[in-house]
């Protein structure tokens, strides 16, 4: 079955506009959204899926995303600026990171450590959280140009909440990779909007 197709790649974007704004979420508010935040953790996990849906575990672990792209796509003014910087960067670092299988090596080595910890600890434990954040600044973090984080200092200088920030910039590129497995580009987001848009509005009512 064809990977390629305006279901999975609106399902991939919506993966990275949910890892954008729960990035905000944390940079602004301590904390964020929960539901979200453990489906997209767990997408870094899942190296290997049936299907793309499969990457988030359901439809409704992507109900902030679906909602948040869904916001960001109406109309031509853009709604968050800054959700969609983040969304951008991370397509753009991703598209880096498919060059350099140094760091790609360095990322599966990572995530196959953050597995086993699952396995002891739980998805959302601290280590698991401490060693996903760790992935992040040790292979994305070294691409140009670093995604800077706006949010109150007060949270991103605590290392849970920064691990958790990193962590969700690495769901981020793990949505920018299956967008672009699926055949997603730049030309595609501009030129098939309006189909993405019908899309998101399909997907949103089987929420």
């Amino acid at each position: 079955m064809s990977l390629n197709t305006i279901t999975n790649q609106t399902i991939a974007l919506a993966g990275i506009a949910q890892a954008a704004a729960l990035v905000q979420q944390l940079a602004t508010k301590g904390t964020c959204d929960a539901a979200a935040f453990e489906a997209s953790i767990s997408s870094v996990l899942k190296i290997d899926s049936d299907s793309v849906i499969d990457v988030y575990g359901s439809l409704e672990g992507l109900q902030l995303g679906l909602t948040q792209l869904n916001i960001q796509m109406n109309g031509f003014k853009i709604v968050n600026p800054e959700q969609a910087r983040y969304s951008a960067s991370l397509v753009f670092l991703e598209h880096q990171l498919a060059e350099r299988k140094d760091l790609l090596s360095t990322i599966l080595i990572g995530i196959s450590k953050a597995q086993a910890q699952c396995e002891h600890f739980g998805l959302l434990h601290e280590n698991v959280m401490a060693n996903l954040g760790e992935i992040y600044q040790n292979t994305i973090s070294t691409l140009q140009p670093r995604i800077m984080v706006n949010g109150e200092q007060s949270y991103l200088s605590k290392p849970d909440v920064a691990n958790k920030i990193r962590a969700c910039l690495l769901a981020g590129i793990r949505s920018a990779i299956l967008w672009r497995q699926c055949g997603g580009t730049r030309w595609k987001f501009l030129f098939y909007r309006k189909k993405i848009q019908v899309e998101l509005q399909a997907l949103l009512k089987q929420v």
